[in-house]
């Protein structure tokens, strides 16, 4: 594992952008305290939790961006860390990891093995890195969104589900119809952002390829490629995880 040896002067250079980033989190802060919100310094100690593991992951990539090996052992960290975020959201069991971690091994394994066997994106450890990071973190948002919602209606339709149940339908038929209804709803804050790309917002990925060097045409390719990679590996993990816990015999505890 070896470092830039322009690293102490990077960091040198980062004190503007921590000037910036104070001035916005003092006023975050006091826009949610004038207004009596609750937990008004939430939103800054989250940032100051990201910008920790941030700092870590971006001192630990420069090492090893170009070294197949850890590069997978921090796509394997980022996957464990997505697998328990997933499972504490939708409340932490034995079986709800095993089932969150299948259900994202295999969204995320599939949309790989299509993005680099098709040569959409080149096969190399940087890319690997990349594209891994992303798919992960939102198939990890799409899982938690698809498994809260469909808790939240299990138990605001309970009343349906003993009615099915009574009529000799089986637990995973009872609440079918409202498994369909979570994916379907958290897979719309990802086609959403896939519908307004390039004319509301200009993606991550499209702007760090340009910031990178990329030509806006090589840039668009790569954010296309994510974009289709996000909506194919959220709508796999969402269907797996709810096609596994959606066998439901007693109303969800409120959490």
């Amino acid at each position: 594992m070896t470092f830039p040896a322009d690293l102490p002067a990077e960091l040198a250079g980062l004190l503007p952008t921590l000037v910036g980033v104070l001035l916005l989190l003092a006023v975050v802060v006091m826009v949610l305290r004038a207004y009596r919100t609750q937990h008004p310094f939430a939103p800054a100690l989250a940032l100051l939790r990201g910008t920790l593991q941030l700092a870590a992951i971006s001192l630990i990539l420069s090492g090893i961006i170009n070294d197949p090996l850890w590069v997978g052992v921090g796509l394997l960290v980022m996957f464990a860390a997505a697998v328990g975020t997933v499972t504490r959201r939708i409340g932490f069991s034995r079986a709800h990891l095993v089932r969150v971690a299948a259900a994202m091994a295999l969204g995320v394994a599939v949309t790989l093995a299509i993005v680099f066997t098709t040569g959409a994106i080149e096969f190399s450890p940087r890319y690997v890195l990349a594209i891994g990071g992303i798919i992960i973190g939102n198939a990890m948002s799409i899982a938690t969104l698809s498994g809260r919602r469909f808790d939240e209606a299990v138990a605001d339709h309970w009343d349906e589900v003993e009615g099915w149940l009574a009529l000799g339908a089986t637990p995973r038929q009872s609440t079918r119809e409202l498994a369909r209804q979570a994916v379907y709803f958290a897979i719309i804050p990802s086609t959403d952002q896939t519908k307004t790309t390039g004319l509301v917002t200009l993606p991550g990925a499209f702007v760090g390829a340009i910031f990178g060097g990329a030509s806006p045409l090589e840039a668009g390719r790569f954010q296309i490629v994510v974009l289709a990679g996000i909506l194919c590996a959220g709508s796999i993990a969402a269907v797996t995880l709810l096609h596994l816990v959606s066998p439901v015999r007693q109303k969800p505890v409120p959490r």
